[in-house]
């Protein structure tokens, strides 16, 4: 096969076509959204006026990241049933999203995580804590997508050297910023949907052809991906990725994170405020469970059907981690590289993964504006005192800034590992977000001290155990290979800084002097069961 960026390359017109027209149309939702933006309410949640469908399709779009797509498929295609494992964790995290927080979050805050924290605890304090870890957690994802972008499109049109790169992350950048700070909520919410449908469609136009080619016999694809992985049946059987006692508890470290961090997501917590009631934001989780669950199970076909069809050395050649396993999978289900429906079906493909990386970034970027000028801005530095007006002002510069702090550093993070990036940001949402949410909503006693003391320990904790470990150095493909100062052993700090983080909130609270008020938790449990008074 020739290699993808070559056949890109011959192509490039078509696919950068694609690419216009999915901006372009996207540019056009957004300033329509804009024109609606009139209130905090309209820019933070889109004034609650979304559907249960329409937000379950837009926490899809949101959720189903590069990563999801790119990083999935390749890695099933690499390393067979253990790849697959990966699925299992971001699906599985959805029933504690639906069952412990969706609808209390919905019912006790208003725009931002830290509007429940700060209910009933002092508001400086929990407001900074939660405004800090909600910006550390979407730099950390916001690095990995930009990072994931400028690779995929410079291989995707054949551009050589790190200028291409360079130049798309900034592009990238640069139009996440403009869908926040002209159409707020609303525009990101209509291209997130817009993603998700485009996604699912792909996705699905893909799984189809595949089963087709081996008369749509799941058995038939999975013994052709198997004797084409040069692996035989081990490839369908647990060991090819996490076969080491170390590289097993590394996975269950990153399972623990996967499941427990979706649920402390800012940019998926962010989501619950959208809809009008508290039964709209259950129905737009289910909806999102179905989604992404079919979206999973697709992936297993694109996968195996990317070993089988493509083969594990041509992956490896375009690109070592596997990320181009699905846009080659198109070409070759297209017809092959150098023909004219390779091309087509590459093109669009390579247009949904950027339409994806587009939609994610926006939400991140939105989220953590949002908690700067809501928690940080209005709360914290003019305590309560700011006008809606300015508060929704300083969001749109916050968005300009934070935007504009992530292309720099996605300037100079191209080598960082970009799923080390995405576990890192699950893991500080579980660590940090996910115990003091839980803890705020559910226990009685919970004080301002055991709040702060959670958040931060949760924080500090899981950042320092990857500094400290084999993603930073050590390695070969650690962010310093010639250097080696790491000491702890696993890729992935969850099962330690999630502990960590419930233990330093229970703690926090039992040694403070500080009293919880009976009334405020009462009035918290009234509202998030049942909805009354929220806003």
């Amino acid at each position: 096969m020739i290699p993808l960026a070559s056949s890109a390359t011959e192509h490039r017109g078509l696919t950068m076509a694609l690419f216009g027209v999915f901006v372009l149309a996207t540019l056009g939702i957004t300033v329509w959204a804009g024109r609606q933006t009139r209130s905090a309410s309209d820019f933070y949640a889109g004034g609650r006026g979304f559907t249960g469908f329409q937000n379950g399709l837009a926490i899809s779009g949101d959720y189903m990241s590069a990563a999801s797509f790119l990083g999935i498929a390749g890695t099933i295609a690499l390393s067979g049933y253990d790849g697959f494992l990966y699925s299992i964790g971001f699906l599985v995290a959805w029933l504690v999203a639906l069952l412990l927080i969706a609808e209390p979050l919905r019912n006790s805050g208003r725009f931002t995580m830290a509007d429940v924290l700060a209910f009933r605890m002092r508001q400086r304090p929990v407001r900074t804590a939660a405004g800090v870890s909600t910006i550390v957690v979407s730099i950390f994802y916001l690095l990995a997508q930009m990072v994931g972008a400028g690779t995929l499109v410079a291989l995707l049109l054949g551009a050589e050297g790190n200028a291409a790169k360079r130049w798309t992350i900034v592009g990238v950048g640069a139009l996440m910023i403009i869908y926040v700070v002209i159409g707020g909520m609303k525009g990101t919410t209509w291209v997130q949907i817009v993603k998700a449908v485009l996604l699912i469609a792909g996705a699905a136009l893909m799984t189809v052809l595949v089963l087709a080619k081996y008369h749509f016999n799941p058995s038939e694809l999975l013994g052709a991906a198997a004797s084409a992985s040069g692996k035989g049946e081990a490839f369908l059987q647990p060991g090819q990725k996490y076969g080491s006692s170390t590289a097993k508890l590394d996975f269950i470290s990153l399972g623990i994170a996967l499941v427990l961090g979706t649920a402390g997501l800012p940019h998926i917590l962010v989501r619950f405020y959208t809809v009008p009631t508290a039964k709209a934001a259950r129905k737009s989780v289910l909806w999102a469970i179905g989604i992404i669950g079919v979206f999973y199970l697709m992936t297993l076909a694109l996968g195996f059907g990317a070993a089988a069809l493509v083969g594990s050395k041509a992956i490896k050649t375009a690109n070592a981690a596997g990320n181009t396993a699905a846009p080659q999978l198109a070409e070759a289900l297209g017809g092959g590289a150098g023909t004219t429906g390779g091309a087509i079906l590459l093109a669009v493909i390579s247009a949904v993964a950027f339409a994806t990386i587009l939609a994610v970034v926006a939400g991140l970027t939105l989220a953590s504006s949002a908690s700067f000028a809501h928690d940080l801005y209005a709360n914290v530095i003019r305590r309560g005192k700011a006008s809606e007006k300015e508060e929704v002002l300083s969001a749109k510069w916050a968005a300009v800034a934070i935007g504009a702090v992530a292309i720099v550093l996605s300037l100079f993070a191209d080598k960082l590992n970009t799923a080390a990036l995405v576990a890192l940001a699950f893991a500080v949402a579980a660590s940090a977000n996910l115990p003091t949410l839980l803890y705020s909503l559910f226990w009685k006693r919970f004080t301002t001290v055991g709040a702060v003391s959670s958040v931060y320990a949760g924080l500090i904790t899981s950042v320092a155990l990857v500094v400290f470990s084999p993603v930073v150095s050590g390695g070969k493909t650690s962010l310093f290979p010639h250097s080696d100062f790491h000491w702890f052993p696993l890729e992935n700090p969850g099962l330690v800084s999630i502990p960590v983080g419930f233990l330093a909130g229970w703690l926090g609270t039992l040694l403070s002097r500080e009293r919880a008020d009976p009334a405020k938790y009462a009035e918290l449990e009234v509202r998030s069961l049942t909805g009354l008074g929220a806003h």
